[in-house]
């Protein structure tokens, strides 16, 4: 039995790194340093599956709710 009420969690739209608290969620997120993640986002932009691609993650990267 399924319970409609609860949804999958909403995805961020980008990658955003202006804050310390964001460069460190992205890198747990992505599970790699900081600088691997300022360094994606310099080099492909802030959309989330291409800095994951570009850091060799998948996206979104973390196991579906049974």
């Amino acid at each position: 039995m399924t319970d409609e009420s609860v949804q999958a969690p909403i995805e961020p739209r980008a990658v955003n790194i202006a804050h310390a608290w964001e460069r460190a969620y992205w890198a747990r997120r992505f599970m790699v340093p900081v600088e691997q993640v300022e360094a994606a986002v310099a080099a492909v932009g802030d959309d989330p599956p291409r800095v994951a691609a570009h850091l060799g993650r998948d996206w979104p990267g973390h196991e579906p709710a049974t």
